[in-house]
C-alpha cells in the first residue's frame, strides 16, 4: 500500500495539470519522441494525444533523477478542454520486472483531492506543485507504469506511461 501512495502523486499531478512515481531518471530512454511528455521526466503518452481533454505542456521532476530517502518536486502544467466531472476514474497498473505490483482502478476526483487539493469539475489551464517524500527503501529495478484515465462516460482524459530503471 505504501507504494500506492508514493506512486499516486505523480500521476494525479500530471494528470492535474495537462502521476507519485518516484523511479524516473533522466537516463531513461524515450522510445517515439513524438509521444515523450515534455519536460524532465520519463513518461511517454500511450498514443497520439491530440484527441486526449488533458494537453500536458509540461511535467518536471526535481531531482531528476529522483533519489530514494529525498524529497521529489514534481511541476506538471497543462489545459483541460473540456469539463471533467464526479464519475471520472483512473486506471493504474505498475510491475516491477514482470511482477504485476498494482492494478487498480480510482475515482479521480477523489485522488485529485486527496493528492493536490484540486477538485472537480476540473476545466482550463492548471499548473500544480507537489513535494513526495521518498522512501529510502525502493527495490532497484525495472518499473513499468501505465495509467489510463477516462471521464464517467469513458472519454479518455489521457494516458500516460513509463519505463523505468531504479
Amino acid at each position: 500500500m505504501k507504494l500506492t501512495t508514493t506512486l499516486l502523486p505523480l500521476f494525479i499531478s500530471s494528470l492535474a495539470t495537462s502521476s507519485s512515481l518516484p523511479f524516473f531518471g533522466s537516463d531513461q530512454q524515450v522510445l517515439d519522441e513524438d509521444l515523450k511528455v515534455p519536460g524532465q521526466n520519463p513518461l511517454e503518452f500511450c498514443g497520439k494525444s491530440d484527441d486526449y481533454i488533458l494537453t500536458i505542456s509540461n511535467v518536471d521532476l526535481e531531482p531528476n533523477p529522483p533519489l530514494p530517502g529525498k524529497t521529489l518536486t514534481i511541476e506538471a502544467k497543462g489545459n483541460f478542454t473540456e469539463k471533467v466531472e464526479e464519475g471520472a476514474y483512473l486506471v493504474l497498473v505498475v510491475k516491477y520486472g514482470l511482477i504485476r505490483l498494482i492494478n487498480q482502478q480510482a475515482d479521480l476526483c477523489e485522488q485529485m483531492k486527496n493528492a493536490v487539493d484540486e477538485e472537480c469539475p476540473l476545466i482550463g489551464e492548471k499548473t500544480i506543485t507537489k513535494d513526495v517524500d521518498l522512501p529510502k527503501e525502493i527495490p532497484p529495478g525495472h518499473y513499468t507504469v501505465f495509467a489510463d484515465v477516462y471521464t464517467e462516460d469513458h472519454d479518455k482524459i489521457t494516458c500516460l506511461t513509463a519505463t523505468v530503471k531504479f
